[in-house]
């Protein structure tokens, strides 16, 4: 088609959806030979919103207009005509070239104070939204049913102009209004992680192991106060972990069965892996907390690598002491690349969930790191984290929808 003949047309429509609406606009499109040169379209609750722009010859643009109007009017919906010029869609062709970024929205519900709020930072950074999607199912009208999940994915474009600041404002507004919130630049790593690391206590369960120990060995007040200066990064891991064990001495083997065999799984955990282990990821647990207990999470739930620490048993009972190095968060970290390695993965498709200062490192190296249910000072330094819902709010960071997910995934 010669280009010094021709018109730039972008026609918007709106209305009920039904089967074949888009084929009987494009057909009459057709008739004309016309080049399509953007589609984009939306259903939102059997609401369609569809947009063409396309390129025709200047001498059919009055009976291609006058034929759609016509089919409009027959279909009931709505159909507006906007000439197009070639200055404006050069600047458009232009914006291909920013950086795009992927904005998640997640919570136990989404609010239109939610919405306004992050939407109103993404303007202030001089980001554009291209397209709006929600990743939950349909959310539950009764707000008191278990396990409800919403989440929304903007996808933007632009360059920020404060990355800091805006991580900043996101992260206070997702404190004040109890949502959790990812933003990532969207490239095809964010498409293709293939490795997740994740801490063990309070992690992937709901408690800290060595303070259950503690209690049975009747020191529990002792260990969590050790514990928690700890995790606050307030003392060294190292020095923590070595007065914490020793205070386990003559602790009986059968007690660490005991506590094992009733582990309180986190919520969104066995769907979590379902669904990683489907999707082909490698998993690993890289924890702070005791191989004993990890390698029972590694038979449950078929996870790839298990780094923990070791406790040293002489005779069934515990010595106070635990044999090889340490699991600490420079470890941590460590190990997360040397599984990349091993896999061939690139580190940025690379991904870390923790709670606890002693994973900060991995957070950092990891290609995403996340956040969960974390510490202040975790928080604070995380760039994603999520602490209204379960961990397998990990999936919609990762850009799973539910409506492609199995009935076991979505049970």
């Amino acid at each position: 088609m010669d280009s010094t003949n021709t018109e730039l047309i972008l026609i918007r429509i709106s209305g009920l959806d039904r089967p074949g609406l888009t084929a009987s606009i494009t057909e009459i499109l057709s008739r004309y030979e016309v080049d399509i040169m953007d589609i984009g379209q939306a259903d939102i609750h059997s609401t369609l919103s569809l947009g063409i722009l396309f390129k025709c010859r200047e001498t059919d643009s009055g009976n291609v207009m006058k034929d759609l109007l016509f089919k409009a009017s027959e279909l009931g919906i709505n159909i507006r005509f906007y000439p197009i010029s070639t200055e404006e869609y050069e600047e458009w062709v232009n914006m291909q070239g920013k950086n795009r970024y992927i904005l998640t929205l997640l919570g136990r519900k989404l609010t239109a104070q939610q919405i306004a709020g992050a939407t109103e930072i993404l303007a202030a950074q001089g980001l554009n939204i291209d397209a709006i999607r929600r990743l939950t199912g349909r959310i539950p009208l009764d707000e008191q049913k278990a396990r409800v999940r919403a989440c929304i994915e903007f996808s933007v474009r632009g360059t920020p102009h404060d990355t800091d600041e805006l991580q900043s404002q996101l992260m206070k507004l997702s404190n004040r209004l109890e949502m959790d919130f990812s933003f990532q630049k969207d490239t095809m790593y964010r498409r293709m992680r293939r490795l997740i690391c994740f801490d063990m206590d309070s992690t992937l369960i709901k408690t800290e192991v060595i303070d259950e120990l503690a209690e049975r060995a009747g020191v529990g007040e002792q260990v969590r106060a050790i514990t928690e200066r700890a995790m606050r990064g307030e003392i060294d891991f190292r020095e923590s972990f070595t007065e914490r064990v020793a205070l386990l001495k003559g602790l009986d083997e059968r007690v660490m069965r005991d506590i094992a065999e009733h582990l309180p799984i986190t919520e969104g955990v066995e769907r979590l892996m379902y669904v990683l282990k489907k999707y082909g990821y490698k998993i690993a647990i890289l924890s702070g907390g005791f191989t004993y207990f990890g390698n029972y999470l590694k038979e449950k739930f078929g996870i790839d690598y298990m780094y923990a620490n070791n406790l040293e048993i002489v005779d069934g009972k515990l010595t106070g002491r635990y044999v090889g190095d340490i699991v600490d968060g420079k470890r941590k970290a460590e190990l997360l690349q040397l599984i990349a390695q091993v896999e061939n993965v690139d580190i940025a498709q690379t991904i870390a969930v923790g709670d606890g200062a002693n994973d900060l490192p991995m957070l950092s190296v990891a290609g995403l790191g996340i956040a969960f249910h974390a510490k202040p000072k975790v928080k604070a330094n995380a760039r994603q984290s999520i602490n209204t819902i379960g961990l397998d709010g990990v999936l919609y960071f990762l850009g799973f929808k539910d409506s492609y997910l199995d009935e076991r995934a979505n049970s």
